[in-house]
């Protein structure tokens, strides 16, 4: 099943959910209020992201050119948008792209730009100061992810910062340190989920489209980032109802393109 499919599937019935999966975030459920809420929860997040930005990595730190990958609806662009001279917003969901375009202009902000995303980026072009990406990566098929963040990297310009979040385990292997016993629960874990869930689909057909929760192995994120010669990041924890993750914050130094 196509990941992209299922995510313009939940641009078309339900953008706000698909970004955030809370109940008050439904279509029938999303008064001013709640989108009140729904990009104070942006804005917040955004700040402490520079913050963080500021305390461990870059102390004078300022967004100026923005990319914000896996979009939706503008949650995000919104506030890097008020804080930078120019944001690019990047999505497969051309529904969600319309919906952040109109969020955008609601906003009266000029400087956003929105476009279609595929795995190599075809159509992002030059350089950026800050480069990120939350609650996205889980979505995508390994492969492509990091095919994704090797694309992004290129787009790094030096002195500019990258802020990335992606998956890497599950609660259900507590009993086994965090991770599967053997490598074909490892390879389970990756695969396996898709499968499941389509059985179970045909036993009890879900109203919603596919959210697929997919791991990464970490030393292979970090091998990249190391052969890219960054030395050192920053980086938090995060649980997502049992889907354990990681928040990277690292820096391109000057003529780190290469481990050396």
């Amino acid at each position: 099943m196509s990941t992209d499919a299922e995510w313009e599937k939940w641009g078309q019935k339900d953008p706000y959910f698909g970004v955030i999966t809370h109940d008050k975030f439904r279509n029938r459920n999303l008064s001013e209020d709640v989108r009140r809420e729904f990009f104070d929860s942006g804005r917040e997040h955004i700040q402490r992201v520079i913050e963080l930005c500021r305390k461990h990595i870059d102390t004078g730190f300022e967004v100026r050119r923005a990319v914000d990958f896996g979009c939706g609806t503008g949650r995000l662009v919104i506030p890097l948008a008020e804080i930078s001279e120019k944001v690019v917003g990047i999505d497969i969901s051309p529904s969600m792209l319309s919906e952040a375009g109109r969020n955008s202009e609601s906003f009266g902000l000029a400087n956003v730009e929105l476009i279609t995303s595929d795995d190599e980026l075809s159509k992002l072009s030059g350089s950026y100061n800050f480069i990120h990406s939350y609650i996205v990566f889980q979505h995508m098929p390994v492969q492509r992810g990091m095919r994704v963040i090797t694309r992004l990297l290129d787009h790094l310009e030096d002195g500019g910062i990258m802020a990335v979040q992606l998956t890497y385990s599950k609660n259900r292997f507590a009993a086994s340190g965090g991770y599967p016993s053997s490598e074909f629960g490892w390879r389970f874990m990756r695969w396996g989920y898709t499968r499941l869930r389509k059985l179970k689909n045909l036993v009890f057909p879900s109203k919603d489209p596919e959210m697929q929760m997919n791991p990464y192995q970490l030393n292979r994120l970090f091998y990249l980032l190391q052969s890219r010669g960054i030395r050192e990041f920053h980086s938090e924890f995060t649980d997502h109802g049992g889907e354990l993750g990681v928040f990277l914050y690292f820096q391109k130094k000057a003529g780190s393109e290469s481990g050396g």
